[in-house]
């Protein structure tokens, strides 16, 4: 699975050498290998390079590989995955137990490939890697199974992935995993309590619902994931232009990483009573969508005047945070690709942190830094509420200004976080924007790596 495999007497030696101790390596290398190298041009490779060595003493060819030698070893083999021919290669080098996991994390990676809809077999045959010693195994099948999942229902496109597949999925994975799940759907929303979630999805045909699913032990500290699902996002009756719209079906991103983190903390028994949280809806256009200047009040009684259809998503988050609320988790998490902002402001292949504690804020940073899923913490500044006043409710969902979009996004979800409760909010990307090895262009699990090295950090 994942193009790893048990060890074999065929597999091809995959020698292998960290980039900057490539000069050294070669000029202790034996004779016939320093002069094919020198010779070929092999002499400052970049890390994922490979070449052919010639034969050892016993005729059997040999394949040297260029890893990083810093902190990213993993995407230097996820490089060589794509790039080295159809095989089974092993590497001859042991590597400590952690690094050993990374590298074989980056090939597993490596081989995601999202071929719903392409004919079987239309991929090219894949090179194989034998499980380097010393690697965990189950939680590299872990991370690379969440990703994965997250993976796909990203890039499913909107017509197969509404409210309804989305809730779907997540019912089939509390299934499979020994959750319990519960849906709360169309007008049924209204009569429990959740009228910010029926009044953006109403304009469409495909009903809107809140997803709540549930594993582990009542007793144990409860964590809550929330995360955004808008199955596709119009801008409603502030439509979105048609660049901006073509990449709206990965508006439930948030969703899909908050679905996957949980199947990978599942998966290893992390002593927690786990909570997920998903308002999943359409953002559509119709008679009945949502108006500009419309006035909403929510679950928490809080009353948000509509000043832009198209800030929806922290509408439905702020109805699934209060009710995740109600049960005083000890931590909450939302992830959402909430605001353009945040990518004006960090690109794309950074991820925002809005947290108010200073040590959780810090130890998710390190942890994403860690594992090469980066975040960078953003201010939630308090001040920036006034951006949010509105003349006729508590406030309003779009602040006056464009000007740091991002933080009044966070702010307007603070308002209904109160004082002192553990809380994390990740505006994120849930896409590359283009191919790199063990990141191919597409929906991406942005944040899911950090998120679960921070977790199994904090329970254990």
């Amino acid at each position: 699975m994942y193009n790893l495999v048990d060890p074999r007497a065929d597999a091809t030696p995959l020698v292998t050498v960290a980039a900057d101790d490539y000069p050294r390596w070669l000029d202790a290398a034996p004779e016939t290998a320093r002069r094919w190298l020198t010779r070929t041009g092999f002499v400052d490779p970049v890390p994922g390079a490979f070449a052919f060595l010639p034969e050892d003493a016993d005729g059997d060819p040999r394949v040297l590989g260029v890893l990083d030698g810093g902190g990213t070893p993993g995407w230097a083999t996820a490089a060589l995955a794509a790039t080295l021919p159809p095989g089974v290669y092993a590497m001859t080098e042991a590597w400590p137990p952690a690094v050993a996991t990374r590298l074989a994390l980056g090939w597993a990676l490596a081989a995601y490939r999202f071929d719903r809809y392409r004919p079987a077999g239309s991929v090219r045959a894949a090179a194989r890697l034998v499980w380097p010693s010393g690697a965990d195994r189950a939680e590299v099948e872990r991370i690379a199974g969440a990703t994965f999942m997250a993976r796909d229902l990203i890039n499913t496109p909107a017509e197969d992935m509404g409210p309804a597949e989305l809730a779907a999925a997540a019912l089939a994975l509390a299934a499979e995993t020994g959750g319990e799940g519960r849906l709360v759907v169309g007008d049924e929303l209204l009569g429990q309590g959740y009228p910010m979630i029926h009044a953006v999805g109403r304009a469409s045909p495909r009903a809107p619902r809140l997803i709540d699913l549930r594993w582990g032990d009542p007793a144990a500290p409860r964590l809550t994931l929330v995360g955004k699902g808008v199955c596709f996002d119009t801008g409603g009756l502030d439509i979105k232009s048609e660049e901006a719209m073509r990449g709206m079906k990965r508006d439930m991103g948030g969703a899909a990483v908050v679905l996957a983190l949980a199947r990978a903390l599942v998966a290893a028994a992390t002593p927690v009573r786990l909570r997920v949280l998903i308002p999943a809806v359409d953002n559509a256009v119709s008679g009945d969508a949502i108006r500009p200047l419309d006035v909403v009040r929510t679950r928490s009684g809080r009353t948000v005047e509509i000043s832009d259809t198209d800030a929806e998503g922290r509408l439905i988050l702020c109805e699934a945070i209060s009710e995740a609320l109600d049960e005083a988790p000890d931590l909450l998490v939302d992830c959402a690709t909430l605001t353009g902002a945040a990518r004006m402001a960090l690109g794309t292949e950074i991820q925002a942190v809005f947290c108010e504690d200073d040590g959780l804020a810090a130890g998710l940073v390190a942890a994403g830094e860690a594992v090469d899923d980066p975040l960078w913490r953003l201010p939630l500044w308090r001040p920036y509420r006034k951006l949010l006043d509105s003349k006729v409710a508590d406030l309003q969902n779009m602040a006056s200004t464009l000007l740091g979009g991002a933080i009044a996004a966070a702010v307007f979800l603070a308002e209904f976080v109160p004082a002192g409760t553990p809380w994390i909010h990740l505006d994120i990307n849930a896409a590359n924007a283009d191919a790199r090895p063990g990141r191919p262009e597409g929906g991406e699990a942005t944040g899911l790596r950090a998120l679960y090295a921070f977790l199994r950090a904090r329970y254990g």
